[in-house]
């Protein structure tokens, strides 16, 4: 059975780390090698809400593309994601890169445009995983997130999950 490395971007405005502790604890169920990035909070961008804590993370699976983000969506609704009455968002996941795939699949971008727009996105990216390379941009996160001019302001934040901090230094 091959592997496949992928990249999440998770994120909360909404009991935050309660959500987040949550989305982690059903991602673990799908993927081994599990590393995560320090957590940022950031404004929140596109709505209106309060501020989100963020952060990336990466691990291996053996699940298709589509299969998945299916899952994904499952995890995000079983914690009120897709609630009628819903205030804020109370987790989002995005698969950011799946291996090295670049194109539309399934109406899945691939990577995710947000990398490149997002320092919440960019920065947990770069530090989690300087040396990947962009299969769009074909130069390491580090070298984007060094060449980046995203007018967003980000401030670490303590977490913890399990007992490991995702607090940058």
């Amino acid at each position: 059975m091959s592997l496949s490395t992928v990249y999440l971007g998770l994120g909360s405005n909404v009991d935050r780390e309660a959500h987040l502790c949550a989305g982690l604890d059903a991602l673990a169920a799908i993927l081994t090698d599990m590393r995560c990035s320090p957590a940022f909070e950031s404004k929140a961008v596109g709505i209106k809400s309060g501020p989100f804590i963020n952060f990336v993370v990466s691990g291996q699976t053996a699940l298709p593309l589509i299969e998945l983000d299916r899952r994904l969506k499952f995890i995000e609704a079983d914690n009120g994601r897709y609630a009628p009455d819903r205030k804020g968002l109370p987790l989002d996941i995005d698969v950011l890169m799946y291996d090295d795939l670049h194109g539309n699949f399934d109406g899945l971008v691939l990577p995710r445009a947000e990398i490149l727009k997002n320092a919440f996105v960019l920065w947990p990216l770069s530090l989690l995983a300087p040396e990947l390379v962009h299969p769009g941009a074909g130069k390491t996160m580090g070298q984007l997130w060094q060449d980046a001019q995203i007018d967003q302001v980000l401030a670490p934040v303590a977490f913890e999950w399990r007992g490991l901090q995702l607090t940058p230094a």
